[in-house]
């Protein structure tokens, strides 16, 4: 993710969005990277983790810690902690996994700030549910671009083993160094990471920044990057501000 000086529908998503008695209209919009949470990111992803059989608790933090039922895997709505922030966005959710029981760290970490399409973050943690020991060596880089070109995503002319960047230029998908405060089980400097970001308009504001440490296998990377070039229109009550004018509405009831 640049730094900046200044700040088909899955077939486990409802249909309906989390505002059923909005007097808002509902929209069908495309593309999905641009159509931000509808202002539901907190309710969709703690609906899929509940659905999965992961248990929560609140925390003294003010978060809501969700754990699987193996206990390897965590993810925590973190947004009133404000722990951090990704590209000038407050990170809103963040997932964890440990290799084993006993283990005091994690292996990995993800970070996602509000606005990141919850389709895409929902199908990430089906993902994370369904593997065991995903493979995080760095020849697992190419699944990641892979699936966002068989979506119709471009390679980065000068980074094509490393990029991919939406055909309107809006939303890009990168092997970076990483920022700060980015957590993982290596504890070298150097290493590199998956980031993804939407910017509807270059120069301004990012929609979303999302975030993954070294060792996130990138099966799982693959995994969000597919769903968030989703080609098929998502249900929004709510756009995004920055983004409507990059928004097509296939329907509105």
């Amino acid at each position: 993710m640049p730094e900046r000086t200044e700040a088909p529908l899955h077939p486990h998503h409802p249909i309906e969005p989390s505002h059923p008695d909005s007097p808002d209209p509902l929209y069908w919009v495309t593309p999905r990277h641009l159509a931000g949470d509808d202002g539901a990111l907190a309710e969709r992803i703690g609906d899929t983790l509940t659905g999965l059989g992961w248990n929560m608790w609140p925390t003294s933090r003010n978060t809501l810690l969700y754990v699987s039922p193996d206990g390897l895997r965590g993810a925590e709505w973190i947004l009133a902690a404000y722990p951090f922030e990704l590209g000038g966005l407050p990170v809103a959710w963040q997932l964890s996994a440990r290799p084993h029981a006993a283990s005091a760290l994690t292996e990995w970490n993800a970070y996602f700030t509000a606005g990141v399409p919850h389709e895409a973050l929902a199908d990430l943690l089906l993902a994370l549910d369904a593997c065991a020991t995903p493979d995080t060596g760095f020849e697992g880089a190419e699944s990641v671009l892979t699936a966002l070109g068989a979506r119709g995503w471009w390679r980065d002319r000068d980074r094509p083993g490393t990029t991919a960047t939406d055909p309107g230029f809006s939303g890009s998908v990168s092997l970076e160094m990483l920022p700060p405060l980015i957590h993982d089980a290596d504890p070298r400097d150097d290493l590199l990471g998956w980031q993804a970001w939407a910017e509807p308009v270059l120069g301004a504001p990012y929609l979303w920044c999302a975030s993954f440490s070294a060792s996130a296998p990138h099966e799982l990377v693959a995994a969000f990057a597919s769903s968030l070039a989703a080609p098929g229109p998502v249900p929004r009550r709510r756009l995004p501000e920055g983004a409507e004018d990059r928004l097509t509405v296939v329907h509105r009831s």
